[in-house]
C-alpha cells in the first residue's frame, strides 16, 4: 500500500475493484484509490499507438490489432480488463492516447481547462474514474486548501465586468460557463499525485452528493512523452 495514499485523510485506499465501487465517500474522503502495482509494458503499447489528433480516443480492437512482446500482452490485458469492468460496471470508459489538452487562452485571468483545479458536475449521480497507465499523472487537492476562484475579490469582479447583466443572473452566468468549477490553491497546498497504474474514483458534483467533490487537475505533460490514460 503506498503510504503518501494510506495516511492522507482525501483519500480511501482498496485492494479490489469491487471495493473501490461500492465504498461510500464519507467526512473529508472525497476519492478512492484501487492501489496496483502493474506488471507488463506501458510504453510498449504507446509506441505502437498512432496519435491521430492531441488527443485519441484507442478502441479494444485497436489494441488487439497490436503486435506486442510478453510483457506489451500482459499490460493490454490489464487495460482490456479494466476497460470491462467499468463498461460492466455500467460506465461508459474512455482510453485515450494523448499528446495535449487544449488550452483554454481566451482570458488572461481565467482558464477554464483541465490544467486548472476544477471539480466535474453532473446532473444525476455519478463519479469519475480514472488511471493513467504511462506518462504524468493528475493531481488532487483537499478542498480546505483550495478556494473558489470565483469568490476571490479581484477575480470577481473582473467576472462582473465580463457577465455585463444584472446582479440576479451573475451566478446563472458562472454556472453557464464553467467558471465555478475551478479553484485556486491556498498558499502552502500540498497537493496528492495520482501516480501509474492507480484505478481512481473521484466524487463529482450532482445532487444526491453527500460529501464535497474532489479537487484536481490534469499534469502538465512531459516533453516528448505521450500519456496513456483511461476515463470516465
Amino acid at each position: 500500500m503506498d503510504k503518501t495514499f494510506s495516511d492522507n485523510s482525501q483519500i480511501g485506499v482498496v485492494s479490489t475493484f469491487s471495493e473501490l465501487i461500492n465504498t461510500d465517500f464519507h467526512g473529508t474522503m472525497n476519492a478512492i484509490c484501487w492501489n496496483r502495482n502493474l506488471n507488463g509494458d506501458f510504453k510498449e503499447i504507446v509506441s505502437k499507438l498512432q496519435l491521430k489528433e492531441n488527443v485519441t480516443e484507442v478502441s479494444a480492437e485497436d489494441l488487439l490489432a497490436l503486435t506486442l512482446s510478453e510483457k506489451g500482452s500482459i499490460a493490454r490485458e490489464t487495460i482490456l480488463s479494466d476497460l470491462q469492468l467499468l463498461t460492466d460496471f455500467g460506465a461508459l470508459p474512455s482510453l485515450n492516447l494523448l499528446q495535449c489538452y487544449d488550452r483554454d487562452d481566451e482570458l488572461d485571468f481565467f482558464s477554464t481547462d483541465v490544467y486548472s483545479y476544477h471539480v466535474d458536475r453532473s446532473p444525476i449521480g455519478t463519479d469519475t474514474f480514472l488511471c493513467t497507465y504511462h506518462g504524468a499523472a493528475s493531481e488532487i487537492l483537499p478542498n480546505d486548501q483550495t478556494v473558489q476562484k470565483t469568490l476571490i475579490p479581484e477575480i470577481r469582479e473582473k467576472l462582473k465586468e465580463l457577465h455585463d447583466g444584472p446582479e440576479t443572473t451573475f451566478e446563472n452566468f458562472l454556472e453557464e460557463y464553467f467558471f465555478d468549477l475551478h479553484y485556486q490553491p491556498k498558499p502552502g497546498a500540498e497537493p496528492t499525485n495520482l501516480g501509474v497504474g492507480h484505478l481512481w474514483r473521484l466524487a463529482v458534483d450532482h445532487p444526491a452528493q453527500e460529501v464535497l467533490p474532489c479537487v484536481h487537475r490534469a499534469p502538465v505533460e512531459n516533453d516528448g512523452e505521450y500519456r496513456l490514460l483511461l476515463i470516465c
